[in-house]
């Protein structure tokens, strides 16, 4: 069942047969969308020129029209037009792939899994209905991310010092805004400060500021990062790399909630919640006299830990439609769609920089793919290439690698839990029965192969 607080996308449910409509209707109603059901083209035309939808889903045979044709027709007059999922039998499985080569987003074929049905739906509703907002909260829809996104409105409403730790490019400043866009009272500024970008004779004077006169050059006073944050966010970002000279003076700041300006003699009040974050382990550093434990433990009041992307890869598709569609937004006259079988290559690459490099690599293949379907070659240049340690997966029927890539997938997983059916099928978000189905038809064995 769907949680209080989770989004909920509204579908436009394009199908004219009364039973499959009526179970489809319910069963997205039980998983938390909020369905529109259109019996027909034209009534769906209507629909989705008149409202605002996450996402479409709809059978390719229609009474009044294919709608394959009422999708094309649409792209070509609407802009921004939400993801579309074609339902469709065997015998019209190449139509399916023609129509995403030209901008749909997926198919799936029947008789479906209700749970893969689900799974995608959700997936493109978020991806649209969040990039759909400038103000986007998400960090992607994998439990660990979702787990962070839950806590931050609390903890912003009940602490003040919050560390956060992880990879390069894992989305740390993105969690720090968002504990800032949360925190009750903050009428101040995010100030984000890189401690491993400023020259450690300069870092006394920005943080603290200075006055008049304070050194030569110092023609008039200054403001310091400090001071710039009171009663806002200052985010100090690898605080690993901050001087123990600096470390001291930002302890006493801490302690007393006032600073004086380089040069200065009055004291100044310093009112601001502190975000710090780093790729490095603090506990060590301060066991090598790195890093004062005193300001360590100041500082460690609440730790979030930001999973690297190759650990969710739930949330690298996300992203990688997240950004799409992002791309589509700024040019609505490319309008760019993503092949699923590159989605999969995507899923295989470990993202060493994170979401931050994939970001640049989904701007990249936008950039320069020479249609609107965005297959491996855009995506796998010189740099990934060379990481992944081959080539582009090889063109193959879409269906087969599809299919190859889930079994793949089924038994990393299952090796990630030790082949427990309970736990793999919790991670992968299916029943237990819904997995041990998928091996049988898969034809994968495992040590505990039993529904």
């Amino acid at each position: 069942m769907p949680k209080a607080n989770e989004f909920h996308p509204r579908i436009c449910l394009i199908e004219d047969d009364e039973i499959m409509g009526e179970s489809l209707l319910q069963l997205f109603q039980l998983e938390g969308f909020e369905p529109a059901w259109c019996r027909t083209a034209a009534e769906a035309a209507q629909a989705i020129g008149e409202n605002r939808f996450n996402v479409v889903v709809s059978d390719i045979r229609l009474p009044d029209r294919d709608g394959g044709e009422l999708f094309l027709d649409l792209r070509s007059r609407l802009s921004g037009l939400p993801p579309w999922l074609f339902m469709t039998a065997y015998g019209t499985i190449d139509r399916a792939v023609e129509l995403l080569k030209a901008g749909a987003a997926d198919y799936v074929t029947k008789p479906f899994d209700v749970d893969v049905l689900v799974q995608k739906v959700r997936g493109l509703a978020a991806s649209y209905g969040a990039g759909s907002d400038t103000n986007d909260a998400s960090l992607g829809i994998s439990d660990a991310m979702q787990r962070i996104a839950e806590a931050l409105p609390r903890l912003a409403r009940h602490i003040e010092t919050l560390l956060i730790t992880g990879e390069s490019g894992s989305g740390k400043e993105h969690v720090a805004r968002l504990f800032h866009q949360h925190a009750v009272g903050t009428v101040g500024e995010f100030v984000a400060v890189n401690c491993a970008a400023i020259p450690e004779s300069l870092m006394e004077a920005e943080l603290f500021g200075y006055e008049k006169g304070a050194f030569t050059g110092a023609i008039k006073a200054k403001r310091g990062m400090f001071e710039q944050a009171h009663q806002g966010t200052l985010f100090l970002d690898e605080i690993g790399e901050m001087p123990l000279s600096m470390q001291a003076k930002l302890l006493r700041t801490l302690q007393d909630r006032k600073l004086t300006r380089l040069g200065g003699e009055k004291p100044v009040a310093a009112d601001f919640r502190l975000v710090c974050a780093t790729h490095r382990d603090l506990k060590a550093m301060v066991e090598a006299g790195q890093f004062r434990e005193d300001l360590y433990y100041r500082i460690h009041v609440i730790h979030l830990r930001i999973p690297p992307l190759r650990e969710r890869p739930e949330d690298i598709r996300w992203f990688v439609r997240h950004f799409v569609e992002a791309f589509n937004r700024r040019h609505p006259e490319l309008m760019r769609r993503i092949d699923p079988r590159t989605e999969q290559a995507l899923l295989s690459y470990s993202w060493p920089g994170n979401v931050r490099e994939l970001k640049h690599a989904v701007e990249r293949a936008c950039i320069l793919s020479s249609g609107p379907l965005l297959e491996a070659e855009a995506f796998f240049t010189d740099g990934v290439a060379s990481s992944t340690g081959g080539q582009p997966p090889a063109s193959a029927s879409l269906a087969d690698y599809l299919m190859a890539c889930e079994r793949d997938y089924l038994l990393m997983m299952l090796e990630r839990h030790d082949h427990h059916m309970t736990r793999a099928a919790e991670a992968l978000g299916i029943t237990r029965k819904t997995l041990w189905e998928k091996l049988r038809r898969l034809g994968i064995r495992s040590r505990d192969n039993e529904p």
